[in-house]
Order: C-alpha cells, then sequence, then structure tokens
C-alpha cells in the first residue's frame, strides 16, 4: 500500500468520510480511519443515514428508549441521527483543535422535505445547531434558490454551514456571494467571524453519469471521445471561481475581520462507471484548500492505487472550458443537466428520508413496550 492519502493531504486535500453509522463509531473504526488514513472530517446525508439505522447495529436500546417514550417519528429520527453526530463531533475533536477549527468537522442535514422552504430550512439549522451542541458542526443547507437565502442568514447567526447539492457554477458563484453575505452580517452583528466556517460541496461523478448517457445516445466518436470529461472539467472551473471571488476587495474586508474562506468540497466522488479508474475524481480533482469526502471504498482504493502526482487543477482551466463548449456543440445543454440534478439530487434525499421515516416507524412499533 503506497501512502497515496498522506501525498493528497500534503498537497492540501483535507480527507473526509462520507459515512457515518453508530457501529462505525463503537468499534473504533472512525477513530482507526482518523489515526491511520488521514481522515480529517465526516459528512452524512439523509441516504447515509437511512442505510445505518436500517442495518440496525447498535440503536436497539435507543429506538426502544424512545418508543418507550412514545415520541413521533420526526423526533425519534432527530435524537438518532444527532447522537451519532455528536459522538463522532467528540471523536474528531482532537483534530478540529489540532488545526484550528479548520477540519475535525461533522456535517448533519437539514431535513430534505424543507429545501424550497427558506424559514423552516433557517428554523431547523438553528435547531439543529442546538441539538448536536459541538463547535465542530457543520449544518448542510441544500444550494436550492431557497436555500441561498437560508444559508446567509445561518451564517449570519454565526452557525457553521456545508453547502450541499451543488452543480452549477451559476449557482455555486450565487453560494460563495450567500456565505459572503452571512458573513456581512455576522460582522455587523458584532460576532467574532473566526469562528464561522463553511464548505461548498460541489457534485462530481453524478455530471458524468448524465452527460456520459447523453453522449452514448448521441454515438458519434467525438460524442464518445468526450465521455468523462464533463464532470473534472465542470469541478476544475468551479476552483477557477473560487480562487476568483476570495481574490476581490469584497473578500479582503473580510478576511482583514479575521474571516475564514469557503473551502471547495468534492462531493460524490465514487466512481459510478466502472470503465473508469476507481480514483479518478481523487487523482484529478488536487488543489491546494479544498476537500474530498469519499464513501470508504473510495478512500481504500486512493490508499490502495491513488497516484498522487501534485495539483492537477490549476493550469486546466482553458481545456475543461473547451470540453464544456464540445459538449455544447453537440447539443448537450449545460443548464439542462444541472437543474436535472439538483432536482434529483433533492428527491433522492427526499426519498431516502422518507424511507427512513417508514423504517424507523417499523423499529418503534417493533421495540415499544407491551400495554400493561
Amino acid at each position: 500500500m503506497t501512502d497515496a492519502l498522506k501525498r493528497l493531504s500534503d498537497e492540501g486535500v483535507a480527507i473526509w468520510l462520507d459515512d457515518l453509522s453508530r457501529k462505525r463509531i463503537t468499534s473504533g473504526n472512525l477513530a482507526e480511519l482518523i489515526d491511520q488514513q488521514h481522515v480529517v472530517g465526516v459528512t452524512t446525508n439523509p441516504s447515509i443515514f437511512q442505510k445505518a439505522i436500517s442495518a440496525g447495529d447498535g440503536y436497539r436500546q435507543q429506538v426502544h428508549d424512545l418508543a418507550t417514550r412514545k415520541v413521533t417519528v420526526d423526533e425519534a429520527i432527530r435524537m438518532i441521527t444527532t447522537a451519532d453526530v455528536r459522538d463522532a463531533a467528540d471523536i474528531l475533536r482532537p483534530v478540529f483543535d489540532a488545526t484550528g477549527g479548520q477540519d475535525g468537522r461533522v456535517s448533519i442535514e437539514v431535513d430534505p422535505r424543507l429545501a424550497h422552504n427558506t424559514a423552516a430550512t433557517i428554523a431547523e439549522a438553528k435547531q439543529l445547531a442546538w441539538l448536536v451542541d459541538r463547535p465542530n458542526t457543520l449544518i448542510k443547507i441544500p444550494a436550492t434558490k431557497a436555500g441561498l437565502p437560508a444559508i446567509t442568514e445561518v451564517i449570519g447567526l454565526g452557525i457553521s454551514v456545508n453547502v450541499t447539492l451543488i452543480f452549477s457554477l451559476e449557482r455555486y458563484h450565487e453560494v460563495m456571494d450567500a456565505y459572503l453575505a452571512g458573513l456581512e452580517k455576522a460582522k455587523a452583528a458584532g460576532l467574532d467571524l473566526s469562528l464561522i466556517r463553511s464548505v461548498a460541496s460541489f457534485f462530481v461523478s453524478r455530471v458524468d453519469t448524465e452527460i456520459d448517457k447523453r453522449l452514448e445516445k448521441i454515438g458519434t466518436d467525438e460524442a464518445k471521445a468526450l465521455k468523462g470529461k464533463a464532470a473534472l472539467a465542470n469541478a476544475r472551473l468551479a476552483y477557477e471561481a473560487y480562487e476568483q471571488v476570495f481574490g476581490t476587495e469584497r473578500w479582503a474586508a473580510l478576511d482583514k475581520a479575521g474571516a475564514h474562506k469557503q473551502r471547495p468540497l468534492w462531493a460524490s466522488t465514487g466512481v459510478k462507471d466502472p470503465a473508469y479508474k476507481d480514483t479518478l475524481y481523487v487523482d484529478e480533482l488536487v488543489a491546494p484548500g479544498t476537500v474530498n469526502t469519499m464513501p470508504e471504498a473510495t478512500l481504500q482504493a486512493t490508499a490502495a492505487r491513488g497516484e498522487i502526482t501534485g495539483d492537477t487543477v490549476r493550469g486546466t482551466y482553458a481545456a475543461a472550458k473547451a470540453d464544456l463548449d464540445a459538449l455544447a456543440g453537440l447539443g448537450i445543454s449545460y443548464d439542462d443537466v444541472v437543474q436535472l440534478l439538483e432536482d434529483e439530487g433533492v428527491e433522492k434525499f427526499e426519498a431516502a428520508w422518507n424511507d427512513l421515516l417508514k423504517s424507523t416507524e417499523a423499529e418503534l412499533a417493533r421495540l415499544a413496550p407491551s400495554e400493561g
């Protein structure tokens, strides 16, 4: 095994694990990944929790207690998920302290059913921050149109945020603007900007999945030659946008006041197409000041086969633009693709949440004490 993960970390890429379960916490596995595989953060989403809780490992006693109290299924889910996030945050606390708050972070998502409701998203974010009650938590807010003002408001309250489900460059610009506006609100309120952190989760593999499908349908040699290029091009141009926004005078004023940059986070980095190398979205997205959140299979693949050769993002912008232009030339609408992916992303998380509600409700019923 090479130490590709250490090289990745040395290049300025923070390695976060895109998975969490109670078994991972109680078995010592999470602590082991931190200690041995350079993991410095954890992300969760509704799909991850649905899978973890449905597997049942370690949740029986808590579900029984919740059933005894006759709590609602929504409250039960929040008690269960925030307990896992709190415990993971405690395990990562030494990393948080060692990095001055940059890493050692655990993300938890607002209820995905609120993705198009600004006020409810803000209220939920405040509630989650209060429930978890750990300084190294990030509240995940989706980058929907309704999510943007929620991001500004929540950052303005001094709550650190992971903005999720970003697919388009235009929306990414809006996300960075929402973050800066939030910092400006926090500054006006007299809050300590140095305590506020944020990442912007730019989704990668799903872009190739959708665009490759369209290229396959076109079927020409020119179309086939573009397969596997769109996701990297999109992410690399996102990094260019990040460099531009955090090079402005607006940012300089906030930087002077103690604020931190909102780091780009590469999400959905597990390769979906077996024709591609399983470390593609790690090897080819190396740039300083980024985060790569990986499912464990991708983490282990990178440890075993990753080819970390230095910065693979800066200096690629012209080629990335050319790739996206070539797609447009074939009649593939970028705007159509990214909107479809955002809509599908929200729908998938909502479906996972509904599955979680159903399975938790069934467990509450099964483990409820008999009356008498």
